[in-house]
């Protein structure tokens, strides 16, 4: 009997192929749509409240309207923090109000144009209802378009339309634009045209095609500051293409990419770069004078892939940096037992995250190199990533005092945060080195794997760090052990804490520690 639940994503010819290569099409459909709602935790949400309604009551007692007395502007902020809905039904309120929609930026989210009662996702049946609705409403408000956030549409049976939007969104002159293709298929192409939409600030883009080399050439953002590319089809040179003929570009953000991403950076204004949930293969800064972040999380695929800084004096925040990456500082490849020298530091970086399998050796001896390529760390944040099939013998406090003393450690870091700790007597030695090396720790967070998924208890595991701190350089620092109760490995990473600035440790914020 075949399965009646409806499909939210996999069209009708994609299920009966599936089903022949005897796939259970509602797996891949429940698939599909959990990597677009983590795509949806990283565009930005449009500046109004979900939750807010417009609500008639009355003003006062006496039934006079104070609030149609006020100023246009104020009126105009109010209608721009509503749902589309409600902000167009406010022209029925009085004659004041019917000029104030038309008249104030439009800020839209498509997910306000379901079918009442509608749960989310949308589904395939939703698409002629909401597709209609953004064409109505794109045609008829004469613009500015500050805020346009399209996400709820299966955009391959209305590609004329989208090119419509496009034509539409560019002549009214968008700033912030968000534009997820609810699949399939996965490589629905983008119009060319929106490549040269001249007044975007912000651009997110979900699950399409990019259009060929020849067109992105010819693109132009001369006023984009923030681009993020999620799920995209693309050829190899494509980001950099968009980056370069973006001038002001201060972030960029990269999901999803699953073919080999090959990445050469050159930018005067970029300051952000984030890429994650990515096959990687090799990653150049080669001139980025102004770059202060470089976040790398969540890698897909085993094999091995270089990082390289040749160009990028005001990095201050660089991880999730692994042992089985290739590091290389200028034209230096960092490898284990390398000495230390100029030529094979980074001394710009002050925050620094690695990920470590204690149960591997090879990671494990990997991480005094590592310390010492950057110097002038004082807040370190380590993922102690599971390993079901430990390699080599568990490593103790001897070994980390045989590689010799670590400068940042003694003398730098202040702050130190071990995340998915199980116990192990790997990640115990470490901890004894460190707290008995740490002469300037001032605080230092011990996050506990979710003991659904450790040999240990949360009352064992607070021995162990009690019994690894008994003898610490510092005496000034402190230690928490906190019970993670989510799945191995934490939450996934998110483009907004990374690029958000205000945080001055996005690892740290990510961790669920205070900025100490």
């Amino acid at each position: 009997m075949a399965d009646p639940r409806p499909f939210t994503n996999v069209d009708p010819a994609t299920a009966a192929a599936l089903r022949r290569n005897g796939c259970d099409p509602h797996e891949v459909d429940q698939f599909v749509e959990h990597v677009l709602a983590y795509i949806y935790t990283l565009v930005p949400r449009p500046p109004f409240t979900h939750s807010g309604r417009l609500t008639a009551l009355a003003a006062s007692t006496d039934g006079v309207d104070r609030i149609s007395s006020l100023p246009d502007e104020l009126l105009r902020n109010i209608v721009a923090r509503l749902p589309v809905k409600d902000a167009a039904r406010t022209a029925v309120l009085s004659t004041c109000w019917r000029t104030l929609w038309r008249s104030t930026p439009l800020v839209l989210s498509d997910a306000h144009l379901l079918p009442d009662g509608h749960v989310w996702p949308p589904t395939r049946a939703n698409s002629p209802a909401v597709t209609a609705a953004v064409s109505r409403i794109l045609e008829a408000h004469p613009g500015p378009f500050h805020c346009v956030n399209l996400v709820c549409s299966h955009m391959n049976g209305y590609l004329a339309r989208l090119a419509r939007w496009i034509q539409l969104l560019a002549a009214k002159g968008v700033q912030d634009l968000v534009l997820v293709n609810r699949p399939w298929p996965q490589d629905v192409p983008l119009p060319a045209t929106l490549f040269s939409v001249s007044t975007l600030t912000s651009l997110y883009i979900g699950f399409w095609k990019l259009p060929s080399m020849d067109v992105l050439r010819g693109a132009s953002f001369p006023h984009l500051v923030e681009l993020g590319i999620c799920s995209v089809e693309m050829e190899h040179g494509a980001v950099e293409s968009l980056v370069a003929r973006s001038p002001v570009l201060e972030i960029l953000n990269i999901e999803g990419c699953r073919r080999e991403l090959r990445l050469r950076l050159v930018s005067q204004s970029l300051r952000c770069v984030q890429i994650c949930s990515s096959v990687v293969e090799n990653i150049t800064m080669v001139k980025a004078p102004c770059l202060e972040r470089l976040i790398l999380s969540d890698r897909v695929g085993r094999g091995a892939f270089r990082v390289r800084i040749v160009n990028a004096p005001k990095l201050h925040t660089f991880g999730f940096l692994e042992p089985g990456q290739v590091l290389e500082v200028g034209k230096t490849a960092i490898m284990p037992g390398i000495e230390a020298s100029t030529s094979t530091m980074l001394t710009t970086v002050k925050i620094l995250s690695l990920n470590v399998r204690f149960g591997v050796r090879s990671d494990v001896e990997m991480v005094p190199t590592f310390l010492r390529c950057f110097p002038n760390v004082e807040r370190l944040h380590i993922m102690s990533k599971r390993c079901d099939q430990p390699i080599g013998n568990h490593l103790t406090r001897k070994f980390w005092e045989e590689s010799g003393p670590i400068e940042n450690v003694v003398s730098r870091i202040h702050t130190m945060c071990l995340r998915e700790f199980r116990g192990d007597t790997s990640e115990v030695g470490f901890l004894e080195f460190f707290f008995g090396s740490a002469r300037s720790l001032r605080s230092a967070f011990i996050l506990m794997a979710n003991p659904l998924f450790t040999p240990y208890s949360t009352k064992e595991a607070d021995t162990k760090v009690r019994h690894s701190c008994r003898n610490m350089a510092s005496e000034s620092s402190y230690q928490f052990v906190v019970v993670n109760q989510g799945q191995p490995g934490g939450a996934p990473w998110n483009f907004k804490t990374g690029a958000d600035f205000s945080f001055p440790d996005p690892f740290s914020f990510a961790a669920g520690v205070f900025q100490a």
